[in-house]
Protein backbone atom coordinates (compact mmCIF):
# COMPACT_ATOMS: atom_id res chain seq x y z
CA UNK A 1 0.00 0.00 0.00
CA UNK A 2 1.50 3.35 -1.08
CA UNK A 3 1.26 6.25 1.35
CA UNK A 4 1.36 9.97 0.65
CA UNK A 5 5.00 10.03 1.72
CA UNK A 6 6.01 8.06 -1.37
CA UNK A 7 5.21 10.83 -3.89
CA UNK A 8 8.24 11.75 -5.98
CA UNK A 9 8.61 15.49 -5.54
CA UNK A 10 12.29 15.69 -6.46
CA UNK A 11 11.73 16.20 -10.20
CA UNK A 12 8.80 18.55 -9.48
CA UNK A 13 11.12 20.65 -7.31
CA UNK A 14 13.82 20.74 -10.01
CA UNK A 15 11.40 21.85 -12.74
CA UNK A 16 9.78 24.43 -10.42
CA UNK A 17 13.12 26.13 -9.71
CA UNK A 18 14.08 26.17 -13.39
CA UNK A 19 10.67 27.61 -14.32
CA UNK A 20 11.54 30.75 -12.37
CA UNK A 21 15.18 30.83 -13.53
CA UNK A 22 14.30 30.47 -17.24
CA UNK A 23 11.43 32.92 -16.78
CA UNK A 24 13.93 35.57 -15.70
CA UNK A 25 16.34 34.71 -18.54
CA UNK A 26 13.68 34.52 -21.29
CA UNK A 27 12.03 37.78 -20.26
CA UNK A 28 15.41 39.53 -19.92
CA UNK A 29 16.14 38.64 -23.56
CA UNK A 30 12.65 39.93 -24.43
CA UNK A 31 13.43 43.27 -22.78
CA UNK A 32 16.73 43.45 -24.71
CA UNK A 33 15.06 42.89 -28.09
CA UNK A 34 12.33 45.43 -27.20
CA UNK A 35 15.09 47.93 -26.37
CA UNK A 36 16.83 47.17 -29.69
CA UNK A 37 13.72 48.36 -31.55
CA UNK A 38 13.74 51.63 -29.60
CA UNK A 39 17.53 52.11 -29.80
CA UNK A 40 18.84 50.34 -32.93
CA UNK A 41 22.45 51.00 -31.84
CA UNK A 42 21.94 48.20 -29.28
CA UNK A 43 22.13 45.71 -32.20
CA UNK A 44 25.78 45.22 -31.29
CA UNK A 45 27.08 42.51 -33.63
CA UNK A 46 25.93 39.59 -35.74
CA UNK A 47 25.46 37.32 -32.68
CA UNK A 48 23.46 39.73 -30.54
CA UNK A 49 21.25 41.59 -33.02
CA UNK A 50 17.45 41.43 -33.08
CA UNK A 51 17.27 38.69 -35.73
CA UNK A 52 19.36 36.30 -33.60
CA UNK A 53 17.97 37.18 -30.16
CA UNK A 54 14.28 37.22 -31.07
CA UNK A 55 14.03 33.42 -31.66
CA UNK A 56 16.08 32.93 -28.48
CA UNK A 57 13.45 34.97 -26.62
CA UNK A 58 10.48 33.06 -28.07
CA UNK A 59 12.07 29.65 -27.45
CA UNK A 60 13.22 30.70 -23.99
CA UNK A 61 9.81 31.90 -22.83
CA UNK A 62 7.72 29.19 -24.52
CA UNK A 63 9.84 26.07 -24.12
CA UNK A 64 12.19 26.91 -21.24
CA UNK A 65 9.86 28.87 -18.92
CA UNK A 66 6.52 27.46 -20.11
CA UNK A 67 7.90 23.96 -20.70
CA UNK A 68 9.43 23.66 -17.22
CA UNK A 69 6.16 24.92 -15.68
CA UNK A 70 4.22 22.24 -17.59
CA UNK A 71 6.60 19.45 -16.55
CA UNK A 72 6.50 20.54 -12.89
CA UNK A 73 2.73 20.91 -12.63
CA UNK A 74 1.83 17.80 -14.67
CA UNK A 75 4.21 15.61 -12.63
CA UNK A 76 2.75 17.01 -9.39
CA UNK A 77 -0.88 16.81 -10.52
CA UNK A 78 -0.74 13.28 -11.96
CA UNK A 79 0.72 11.88 -8.73
CA UNK A 80 -1.74 13.66 -6.47
CA UNK A 81 -4.84 12.84 -8.50
CA UNK A 82 -3.82 9.23 -9.23
CA UNK A 83 -2.65 8.56 -5.64
CA UNK A 84 0.56 6.96 -6.85
CA UNK A 85 4.22 8.01 -7.34
CA UNK A 86 5.63 8.67 -10.80
CA UNK A 87 6.18 5.71 -13.08
CA UNK A 88 9.89 5.12 -13.94
CA UNK A 89 11.41 7.93 -11.80
CA UNK A 90 14.80 7.52 -13.50
CA UNK A 91 13.07 8.38 -16.81
CA UNK A 92 11.44 11.41 -15.15
CA UNK A 93 14.92 12.50 -14.11
CA UNK A 94 16.08 12.09 -17.72
CA UNK A 95 13.26 14.40 -18.89
CA UNK A 96 14.58 17.10 -16.55
CA UNK A 97 18.23 16.91 -17.56
CA UNK A 98 17.37 16.30 -21.22
CA UNK A 99 15.09 19.34 -21.32
CA UNK A 100 17.74 21.55 -19.71
CA UNK A 101 20.23 20.28 -22.32
CA UNK A 102 17.80 21.27 -25.11
CA UNK A 103 17.49 24.76 -23.64
CA UNK A 104 21.26 25.23 -23.24
CA UNK A 105 21.82 24.04 -26.83
CA UNK A 106 19.22 26.60 -27.99
CA UNK A 107 21.06 29.34 -26.07
CA UNK A 108 24.27 28.37 -27.89
CA UNK A 109 23.01 27.71 -31.44
CA UNK A 110 20.41 30.45 -32.00
CA UNK A 111 22.77 33.43 -31.48
CA UNK A 112 25.22 31.67 -33.84
CA UNK A 113 22.53 31.68 -36.52
CA UNK A 114 22.20 27.88 -36.64
CA UNK A 115 18.50 27.73 -37.39
CA UNK A 116 15.94 26.08 -39.66
CA UNK A 117 14.11 29.41 -40.00
CA UNK A 118 10.78 27.88 -38.88
CA UNK A 119 8.76 29.83 -36.34
CA UNK A 120 8.86 28.14 -32.88
CA UNK A 121 10.78 25.27 -34.53
CA UNK A 122 14.10 26.96 -35.24
CA UNK A 123 16.35 24.34 -33.65
CA UNK A 124 18.43 22.15 -35.95
CA UNK A 125 17.93 18.42 -36.45
CA UNK A 126 20.25 16.93 -33.76
CA UNK A 127 18.48 19.04 -31.09
CA UNK A 128 15.10 18.08 -32.59
CA UNK A 129 15.97 14.41 -32.08
CA UNK A 130 16.84 15.11 -28.42
CA UNK A 131 13.52 16.96 -28.00
CA UNK A 132 11.67 13.94 -29.43
CA UNK A 133 13.53 11.57 -27.07
CA UNK A 134 12.72 13.72 -24.03
CA UNK A 135 9.10 14.09 -25.08
CA UNK A 136 8.52 10.38 -25.66
CA UNK A 137 10.07 9.75 -22.22
CA UNK A 138 7.72 12.35 -20.75
CA UNK A 139 4.75 10.51 -22.29
CA UNK A 140 5.96 7.17 -20.89
CA UNK A 141 6.29 8.63 -17.37
CA UNK A 142 2.95 10.48 -17.49
CA UNK A 143 0.80 7.73 -19.01
CA UNK A 144 2.64 5.05 -17.05
CA UNK A 145 1.65 6.88 -13.86
CA UNK A 146 -1.99 7.01 -15.01
CA UNK A 147 -1.89 3.30 -15.87
CA UNK A 148 -0.87 2.39 -12.30
CA UNK A 149 -3.25 4.85 -10.62
CA UNK A 150 -5.00 3.84 -7.40
CA UNK A 151 -8.27 5.56 -8.42
CA UNK A 152 -10.66 4.47 -11.16
CA UNK A 153 -11.34 8.04 -12.26
CA UNK A 154 -8.93 10.13 -14.38
CA UNK A 155 -9.27 13.76 -13.27
CA UNK A 156 -9.93 16.26 -16.07
CA UNK A 157 -6.61 18.11 -15.58
CA UNK A 158 -4.86 14.88 -16.60
CA UNK A 159 -6.93 14.73 -19.79
CA UNK A 160 -5.63 18.17 -20.74
CA UNK A 161 -2.04 17.32 -19.80
CA UNK A 162 -2.29 14.01 -21.68
CA UNK A 163 -3.82 15.61 -24.78
CA UNK A 164 -1.08 18.23 -24.81
CA UNK A 165 1.70 15.64 -24.45
CA UNK A 166 0.43 13.41 -27.29
CA UNK A 167 -0.34 16.26 -29.68
CA UNK A 168 2.95 18.11 -29.18
CA UNK A 169 4.83 14.87 -29.95
CA UNK A 170 2.91 14.49 -33.22
CA UNK A 171 3.34 18.17 -34.16
CA UNK A 172 7.06 18.26 -33.42
CA UNK A 173 7.97 15.04 -35.20
CA UNK A 174 5.96 15.78 -38.37
CA UNK A 175 6.95 19.46 -38.70
CA UNK A 176 10.62 18.86 -37.90
CA UNK A 177 11.05 16.18 -40.59
CA UNK A 178 14.18 17.31 -42.41
CA UNK A 179 16.99 16.23 -44.71
CA UNK A 180 20.32 16.71 -42.86
CA UNK A 181 23.20 18.12 -44.93
CA UNK A 182 25.73 18.61 -42.12
CA UNK A 183 25.59 18.36 -38.32
CA UNK A 184 24.36 21.97 -38.14
CA UNK A 185 22.35 22.32 -41.36
CA UNK A 186 19.24 20.62 -42.72
CA UNK A 187 16.43 21.35 -45.17
CA UNK A 188 12.75 20.79 -44.56
CA UNK A 189 11.26 17.59 -45.94
CA UNK A 190 8.46 19.74 -47.40
CA UNK A 191 8.61 22.44 -50.05
CA UNK A 192 6.89 25.71 -50.84
CA UNK A 193 3.29 26.18 -49.77
CA UNK A 194 3.15 22.64 -48.32
CA UNK A 195 6.00 23.58 -46.00
CA UNK A 196 4.12 26.71 -44.95
CA UNK A 197 0.93 24.72 -44.34
CA UNK A 198 2.70 22.09 -42.20
CA UNK A 199 4.61 24.82 -40.35
CA UNK A 200 1.45 26.72 -39.36
CA UNK A 201 -0.42 23.53 -38.59
CA UNK A 202 2.44 23.05 -36.12
CA UNK A 203 2.79 26.74 -35.18
CA UNK A 204 -0.82 27.41 -34.28
CA UNK A 205 -1.19 24.08 -32.51
CA UNK A 206 1.94 24.86 -30.50
CA UNK A 207 -0.22 27.74 -29.25
CA UNK A 208 -3.28 25.47 -28.99
CA UNK A 209 -1.68 22.57 -27.18
CA UNK A 210 1.65 23.64 -25.69
CA UNK A 211 0.39 27.07 -24.62
CA UNK A 212 -3.30 26.34 -24.04
CA UNK A 213 -4.24 22.71 -23.32
CA UNK A 214 -1.33 22.12 -20.94
CA UNK A 215 -1.99 25.33 -19.02
CA UNK A 216 -5.70 24.51 -18.85
CA UNK A 217 -4.55 21.37 -17.03
CA UNK A 218 -2.93 23.73 -14.50
CA UNK A 219 -6.12 25.76 -14.29
CA UNK A 220 -8.32 22.73 -13.59
CA UNK A 221 -6.05 21.62 -10.75
CA UNK A 222 -4.75 24.78 -9.07
CA UNK A 223 -7.82 27.05 -9.26
CA UNK A 224 -10.08 24.60 -7.35
CA UNK A 225 -7.23 23.82 -4.90
CA UNK A 226 -6.45 27.47 -4.13
CA UNK A 227 -10.11 28.50 -4.02
CA UNK A 228 -10.94 25.41 -1.94
CA UNK A 229 -14.01 24.92 -4.14
CA UNK A 230 -14.94 22.11 -6.56
CA UNK A 231 -14.81 22.77 -10.30
CA UNK A 232 -17.95 24.75 -11.20
CA UNK A 233 -19.16 22.20 -13.77
CA UNK A 234 -17.37 18.92 -14.27
CA UNK A 235 -19.60 18.12 -17.24
CA UNK A 236 -18.61 21.41 -18.88
CA UNK A 237 -14.92 20.59 -18.30
CA UNK A 238 -15.29 17.34 -20.26
CA UNK A 239 -17.18 19.07 -23.12
CA UNK A 240 -14.51 21.79 -23.02
CA UNK A 241 -11.74 19.21 -23.45
CA UNK A 242 -13.21 17.34 -26.44
CA UNK A 243 -14.47 20.48 -28.22
CA UNK A 244 -11.13 22.25 -27.78
CA UNK A 245 -8.86 19.45 -28.97
CA UNK A 246 -11.03 18.72 -32.01
CA UNK A 247 -11.44 22.34 -33.12
CA UNK A 248 -7.90 23.64 -32.54
CA UNK A 249 -6.32 21.23 -35.04
CA UNK A 250 -7.99 22.97 -38.00
CA UNK A 251 -7.25 26.63 -37.19
CA UNK A 252 -3.65 26.91 -38.48
CA UNK A 253 -4.38 28.23 -42.00
CA UNK A 254 -5.56 31.58 -40.57
CA UNK A 255 -1.85 32.46 -40.36
CA UNK A 256 -1.68 32.24 -44.15
CA UNK A 257 -4.48 34.54 -45.34
CA UNK A 258 -3.76 36.23 -48.69
CA UNK A 259 -0.88 33.85 -49.49
CA UNK A 260 -0.38 31.09 -52.09
CA UNK A 261 -2.34 28.69 -49.86
CA UNK A 262 -5.62 27.71 -51.60
CA UNK A 263 -8.42 30.10 -50.69
CA UNK A 264 -10.74 27.33 -49.45
CA UNK A 265 -8.04 26.19 -46.99
CA UNK A 266 -7.72 29.74 -45.65
CA UNK A 267 -11.50 29.83 -45.19
CA UNK A 268 -11.52 26.50 -43.32
CA UNK A 269 -8.90 27.93 -40.93
CA UNK A 270 -11.01 31.04 -40.41
CA UNK A 271 -14.25 29.11 -39.77
CA UNK A 272 -12.67 26.75 -37.23
CA UNK A 273 -10.99 29.71 -35.53
CA UNK A 274 -14.41 31.31 -35.05
CA UNK A 275 -15.90 28.03 -33.76
CA UNK A 276 -12.98 27.86 -31.31
CA UNK A 277 -14.41 30.81 -29.40
CA UNK A 278 -17.12 28.55 -27.87
CA UNK A 279 -14.96 25.91 -26.14
CA UNK A 280 -12.37 28.52 -25.16
CA UNK A 281 -14.92 30.69 -23.39
CA UNK A 282 -16.60 27.59 -21.94
CA UNK A 283 -13.34 26.74 -20.19
CA UNK A 284 -12.72 30.31 -19.10
CA UNK A 285 -16.23 30.61 -17.61
CA UNK A 286 -15.83 27.23 -15.89
CA UNK A 287 -12.60 28.38 -14.23
CA UNK A 288 -13.91 31.78 -13.15
CA UNK A 289 -17.22 30.37 -11.87
CA UNK A 290 -15.29 27.90 -9.70
CA UNK A 291 -14.95 30.90 -7.37
CA UNK A 292 -18.72 30.92 -6.77
CA UNK A 293 -19.11 31.34 -3.04
CA UNK A 294 -15.41 32.19 -2.63
CA UNK A 295 -15.06 35.58 -4.36
CA UNK A 296 -14.11 37.20 -1.07
CA UNK A 297 -10.83 35.26 -1.14
CA UNK A 298 -9.58 37.45 -4.00
CA UNK A 299 -9.19 40.33 -1.52
CA UNK A 300 -6.58 38.54 0.54
CA UNK A 301 -5.15 35.75 -1.65
CA UNK A 302 -2.58 37.01 -4.19
CA UNK A 303 -2.09 33.50 -5.66
CA UNK A 304 -5.78 33.40 -6.53
CA UNK A 305 -5.42 36.86 -8.08
CA UNK A 306 -2.77 35.49 -10.44
CA UNK A 307 -4.92 32.49 -11.39
CA UNK A 308 -8.16 34.41 -11.99
CA UNK A 309 -6.45 37.28 -13.82
CA UNK A 310 -4.83 34.64 -16.05
CA UNK A 311 -8.30 33.29 -16.88
CA UNK A 312 -9.50 36.82 -17.69
CA UNK A 313 -6.63 37.28 -20.15
CA UNK A 314 -7.32 33.81 -21.56
CA UNK A 315 -10.91 34.86 -22.26
CA UNK A 316 -9.79 38.12 -23.83
CA UNK A 317 -7.08 36.65 -26.06
CA UNK A 318 -9.30 33.75 -27.20
CA UNK A 319 -11.91 36.30 -28.28
CA UNK A 320 -9.34 38.46 -30.04
CA UNK A 321 -7.73 35.53 -31.91
CA UNK A 322 -10.89 34.39 -33.72
CA UNK A 323 -11.72 38.02 -34.57
CA UNK A 324 -8.25 38.50 -36.09
CA UNK A 325 -8.71 35.32 -38.15
CA UNK A 326 -11.59 36.93 -40.10
CA UNK A 327 -10.13 37.77 -43.49
CA UNK A 328 -11.25 41.40 -43.58
CA UNK A 329 -9.87 42.05 -40.09
CA UNK A 330 -6.70 40.14 -40.94
CA UNK A 331 -6.15 42.41 -43.95
CA UNK A 332 -5.63 45.25 -41.46
CA UNK A 333 -3.92 43.38 -38.59
CA UNK A 334 -1.51 41.00 -40.34
CA UNK A 335 2.22 41.80 -40.07
CA UNK A 336 1.47 44.65 -37.64
CA UNK A 337 2.18 45.04 -33.93
CA UNK A 338 -1.47 44.18 -33.26
CA UNK A 339 -0.41 40.53 -33.70
CA UNK A 340 2.42 41.09 -31.19
CA UNK A 341 -0.10 42.54 -28.72
CA UNK A 342 -2.40 39.54 -29.22
CA UNK A 343 0.42 37.03 -28.74
CA UNK A 344 1.56 38.71 -25.52
CA UNK A 345 -1.93 39.07 -24.06
CA UNK A 346 -1.94 35.26 -24.26
CA UNK A 347 1.74 34.68 -23.40
CA UNK A 348 2.08 37.14 -20.53
CA UNK A 349 -1.54 37.47 -19.42
CA UNK A 350 -2.55 33.81 -19.65
CA UNK A 351 0.50 31.53 -19.80
CA UNK A 352 2.86 33.45 -17.51
CA UNK A 353 0.23 34.48 -14.94
CA UNK A 354 -1.24 30.95 -14.57
CA UNK A 355 2.31 29.54 -14.35
CA UNK A 356 3.39 32.09 -11.74
CA UNK A 357 0.29 31.43 -9.63
CA UNK A 358 0.86 27.67 -9.87
CA UNK A 359 4.53 28.03 -8.90
CA UNK A 360 3.61 30.15 -5.87
CA UNK A 361 1.33 27.26 -4.85
CA UNK A 362 3.93 24.55 -5.55
CA UNK A 363 7.25 25.96 -4.35
CA UNK A 364 6.52 26.24 -0.60
CA UNK A 365 4.97 22.75 -0.60
CA UNK A 366 8.06 21.34 -2.32
CA UNK A 367 10.24 22.73 0.49
CA UNK A 368 8.09 21.88 3.49
CA UNK A 369 6.74 25.42 4.04
CA UNK A 370 3.21 26.55 4.77
CA UNK A 371 3.55 29.55 2.41
CA UNK A 372 6.05 31.63 0.45
CA UNK A 373 8.63 33.70 2.34
CA UNK A 374 6.68 36.93 1.72
CA UNK A 375 3.00 37.23 0.77
CA UNK A 376 3.55 40.98 0.44
CA UNK A 377 6.10 40.35 -2.34
CA UNK A 378 3.59 38.12 -4.14
CA UNK A 379 1.09 41.01 -4.02
CA UNK A 380 3.74 43.44 -5.30
CA UNK A 381 4.61 41.00 -8.09
CA UNK A 382 0.97 40.72 -9.08
CA UNK A 383 0.37 44.47 -9.44
CA UNK A 384 3.69 45.22 -11.15
CA UNK A 385 3.14 42.36 -13.63
CA UNK A 386 -0.49 43.26 -14.34
CA UNK A 387 0.27 46.93 -15.00
CA UNK A 388 3.21 45.85 -17.17
CA UNK A 389 0.97 43.59 -19.27
CA UNK A 390 -1.64 46.33 -19.78
CA UNK A 391 1.02 48.82 -20.88
CA UNK A 392 2.53 46.23 -23.23
CA UNK A 393 -0.60 45.02 -25.01
CA UNK A 394 -2.40 48.41 -25.15
CA UNK A 395 0.63 50.05 -26.79
CA UNK A 396 0.90 47.20 -29.31
CA UNK A 397 -2.81 47.32 -30.16
CA UNK A 398 -2.66 51.06 -30.86
CA UNK A 399 0.60 50.76 -32.81
CA UNK A 400 -0.77 47.83 -34.82
CA UNK A 401 -4.00 49.52 -35.89
CA UNK A 402 -2.03 52.67 -36.75
CA UNK A 403 0.47 50.69 -38.84
CA UNK A 404 -2.30 48.83 -40.70
CA UNK A 405 -4.11 52.08 -41.51
CA UNK A 406 -0.90 53.83 -42.62
CA UNK A 407 0.12 50.95 -44.89
CA UNK A 408 -3.22 50.87 -46.70
CA UNK A 409 -3.75 54.66 -46.95
CA UNK A 410 -3.67 55.94 -50.56
CA UNK A 411 -3.75 59.32 -52.26
CA UNK A 412 -6.44 60.20 -54.84
CA UNK A 413 -4.03 59.19 -57.62
CA UNK A 414 -3.59 55.72 -56.11
CA UNK A 415 -0.08 56.21 -54.70
CA UNK A 416 0.69 55.33 -51.09
CA UNK A 417 0.15 58.19 -48.63
CA UNK A 418 2.93 57.07 -46.28
CA UNK A 419 6.28 55.43 -46.86
CA UNK A 420 7.11 52.38 -44.74
CA UNK A 421 9.75 54.31 -42.82
CA UNK A 422 7.12 56.86 -41.75
CA UNK A 423 5.10 54.06 -40.11
CA UNK A 424 8.28 52.92 -38.33
CA UNK A 425 8.92 56.45 -37.06
CA UNK A 426 5.33 56.76 -35.82
CA UNK A 427 5.70 53.46 -33.91
CA UNK A 428 8.60 54.59 -31.70
CA UNK A 429 6.51 56.04 -28.82
CA UNK A 430 4.51 52.80 -28.61
CA UNK A 431 7.67 50.66 -28.73
CA UNK A 432 8.99 52.72 -25.79
CA UNK A 433 5.81 52.04 -23.78
CA UNK A 434 6.08 48.35 -24.70
CA UNK A 435 9.66 48.35 -23.36
CA UNK A 436 8.45 49.89 -20.08
CA UNK A 437 5.76 47.20 -19.77
CA UNK A 438 8.35 44.49 -20.43
CA UNK A 439 10.74 45.94 -17.82
CA UNK A 440 7.89 45.89 -15.27
CA UNK A 441 7.08 42.25 -16.04
CA UNK A 442 10.76 41.31 -15.75
CA UNK A 443 10.94 43.19 -12.42
CA UNK A 444 8.07 41.02 -11.18
CA UNK A 445 9.98 37.87 -12.17
CA UNK A 446 13.06 39.08 -10.29
CA UNK A 447 10.89 39.66 -7.21
CA UNK A 448 9.60 36.09 -7.60
CA UNK A 449 13.15 34.74 -7.89
CA UNK A 450 14.14 36.51 -4.64
CA UNK A 451 10.99 35.27 -2.89
CA UNK A 452 11.70 31.71 -4.08
CA UNK A 453 15.31 31.75 -2.85
CA UNK A 454 14.27 33.07 0.58
CA UNK A 455 11.50 30.46 0.77
CA UNK A 456 13.95 27.65 -0.03
CA UNK A 457 16.44 28.95 2.55
CA UNK A 458 13.92 29.35 5.39
CA UNK A 459 13.15 26.94 8.21
CA UNK A 460 10.93 23.98 7.28
CA UNK A 461 7.47 23.89 8.80
CA UNK A 462 7.26 20.16 8.01
CA UNK A 463 9.18 17.53 6.09
CA UNK A 464 8.24 17.56 2.38
CA UNK A 465 7.56 13.95 1.30
CA UNK A 466 10.09 12.82 -1.30
CA UNK A 467 10.97 9.35 -2.50
CA UNK A 468 14.33 8.18 -3.76
CA UNK A 469 14.21 6.57 -7.25
CA UNK A 470 14.99 3.11 -5.85
CA UNK A 471 12.18 3.28 -3.29
CA UNK A 472 9.58 4.06 -5.96
CA UNK A 473 9.72 0.49 -7.24
CA UNK A 474 8.65 -0.91 -3.88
Amino acid sequence: MQSQATYNYNVVRQFSIMTVVWGVVGMLVGVIVAAQLVWPQLNLNEWLHFGRLRPLHTNGVIFAFGGCALFATSYFCVQRTCHTPLFAPWLASFTFWGWQAVIVLAVITLPLGLTTGKEYAELEWPIDILIAAVWVSYAVVFFGTIAKRKTSHIYVANWFFGGFILTVALLHIVNSAALPVTLTKSYSAYAGVQDAMVQWWYGHNAVGFFLTAGFLGMMYYFVPKQAERPVYSYRLSVVHFWALIFTYMWAGPHHLHYTALPDWTQSVGMIFSLILLAPSWGGMINGVMTLSGAWHKLRTDPILKFLITALSFYGMSTFEGPMMSIKTVNALSHYTDWTIGHVHSGALGWVAMISIGSMYYLIPRMYGKTQMYSVGLINAHFWIATIGIVLYIASMWIAGVMQGLMWRATNPDGTLTYSFVESVKASYPFWTIRLLGGVMFLTGMLIMFYNMVRTMAGEKAYEAPVVAPAAAHA
